[in-house]
C-alpha cells in the first residue's frame, strides 16, 4: 500500500476516484510528468493531452482538454475541463470535429483561438484512438 496513492479526477460533471494507483502520467504545460506515491507537493497546470493511470495492474488512458493537478503526499486531484476514456472516444466524431475546426482556421472565420484549441483537442482524441488501436493490435499478436 505504501507504493500506491489515491487519485480523484474532478470535472464540472463528474468525480472519479481510484484507490491504489501505482503511477500517473499527466500532460503539464511544460511536458509530461510522471507521479508515483509520496510525490512532492505541487500544483501544476495541465495541457490538452493524454493521461495514463496505472491501476490494479492495468493502464487506463484518457484524453483531457486541460486543467490543473493538485499533488499532495497522500494523493492527487486532477481538476479538469473534460476527460474521456480512450475506449469511449468516437473516432468518426473526432475526425468531423477536426475537419470543422480546420475549416474555420482556413477561412479565418470566427474566433481563431477557439478554433485552434478545437483542432488541438480533436488531434489529441484522434492520436489517443490511434495509440489504443496500435496497442490492441500488438496485444492480439501475442
Amino acid at each position: 500500500m505504501a507504493n500506491k496513492f489515491h487519485l480523484d479526477i474532478i470535472t464540472p460533471t463528474s468525480i472519479e476516484s481510484f484507490n491504489n494507483v501505482e503511477y500517473l502520467r499527466i500532460p503539464s504545460l511544460d511536458g509530461l510528468i510522471g507521479i508515483q506515491a509520496k510525490h512532492a507537493k505541487a500544483i501544476i497546470g495541465l495541457e490538452i493531452g493524454e493521461i495514463k493511470v496505472t491501476y490494479q495492474g492495468s493502464e487506463l488512458i484518457f484524453a483531457t482538454s486541460g486543467g490543473f493537478a493538485d499533488i499532495a503526499y497522500e494523493g492527487v486531484q486532477l481538476l479538469l475541463e473534460t476527460i474521456e476514456l480512450a475506449s469511449g472516444i468516437d473516432k468518426d466524431r473526432a475526425q468531423d470535429s477536426f475537419k470543422r475546426a480546420t475549416n474555420r482556421l482556413k477561412k479565418h472565420d470566427g474566433d481563431l483561438d477557439r478554433a485552434s484549441q478545437s483542432v488541438k483537442r480533436a488531434q489529441n482524441r484522434l492520436l489517443i484512438t490511434q495509440t489504443l488501436a496500435t496497442n490492441f493490435q500488438k496485444l492480439s499478436k501475442k
